[in-house]
């Protein structure tokens, strides 16, 4: 499982895809933290805990709504910081595979917006539960509900798609991704009281809520992608991506063929049978039994 993670993270630094950029930021983060933990520890006469925290609340999305209104931007820095080794590393773990599945089927320009909306309805439904008093209104940071917005995506578009896991052979990521919701499930009918199983809850329900809308044509990650694009021109001078009129992912492409009364080009045609079989080889054998042409052809596709 971890050599074929590691082949695919090579092959995504080699293409640039988003999933690999988040996982790096968050790594990159997370160092950070840390070496800061190690920093106020050498002003603080080697306890740095109390200081630690304060820096880190800072980053943290707050129960509190007047606490939030004072540092606006945690809604956004809480999705990139982790605290613990084990959040990280599982939350990478889900991220490379959910967002690899949906970045094939519906596009890599919709991983980070879909990831953002994901994290922020977690935030939100956080914040709503501490208001009501029904988890402690303390802090919440993770990527968590960002992941699972991927995972409620993957759940919709490749119910079926099989992952090899090191243990337990090939595995439905239905099955995955239904294990991860019902721990979740279990903790918030618990005493668990950090309000983490509800934001992840709420991403997934995001993150499902966006395929059946994408399905009916209505792209919520564009307005996000857009204001994204405008920050990036901000510093960069120029726009991400040229102003043209978007081409359909390779699931809007499907439903669009299967809508159309005339018959396509032959040449569209052609690529849409080769672009089907591909995606009916990653439902029945997984990513991995894919060559590297179609792979490729694959990633070629997600970019349209």
């Amino acid at each position: 499982m971890f050599n074929s993670i590691w082949d695919d993270l090579k092959y995504s630094m080699r293409t640039g895809d988003m999933a690999t950029k988040l996982i790096v930021v968050n790594f990159a983060v997370f160092v950070l933290t840390k070496l800061l933990f190690l920093i106020l520890g050498g002003f603080t006469l080697g306890n740095p805990d109390s200081a630690y925290s304060t820096v880190l609340h800072y980053f943290c999305v707050p129960g509190d709504p007047m606490r939030l209104l004072m540092q606006p931007w945690s809604l956004f820095t809480h999705i990139f910081l982790h605290d613990s080794l084990w959040h990280l590393v599982s939350n990478l773990l889900f991220l490379h595979l959910f967002a690899r599945i949906v970045s094939d089927l519906i596009g890599d320009r919709r991983i980070l917006p879909l990831y953002i909306l994901g994290g922020l309805t977690g935030a939100l439904f956080f914040i709503v539960s501490a208001m009501l008093n029904i988890i402690p209104a303390g802090y919440a940071l993770g990527a968590s509900g960002a992941v699972m917005a991927l995972g409620g995506a993957t759940l919709i578009l490749a119910p079926d798609y099989r992952v090899s896991l090191l243990i337990l052979g090939n595995v439905k990521v239905k099955y995955i991704v239904l294990v991860q919701l019902l721990l979740d499930l279990t903790a918030v009918a618990g005493s668990y009281s950090s309000g983490g199983p509800i934001a992840h809850i709420a991403g997934f329900l995001l993150g499902c809520a966006f395929v059946y809308q994408l399905r009916d044509g209505k792209d919520w990650t564009e307005p996000v992608d857009r204001v994204l694009t405008w920050f990036e021109g901000l510093f960069s001078g120029r726009n991400r991506y040229q102003k043209k009129s978007r081409k359909p992912g390779p699931m809007k492409a499907t439903h669009v063929r299967e809508t159309q009364k005339s018959a396509p080009p032959a040449r569209e045609q052609g690529y849409q049978e080769r672009l089907d079989a591909i995606l009916d080889k990653i439902k029945q054998s997984g990513y991995e039994s894919l060559t590297t042409e179609e792979k490729e052809f694959l990633y070629q596709a997600s970019q349209k």
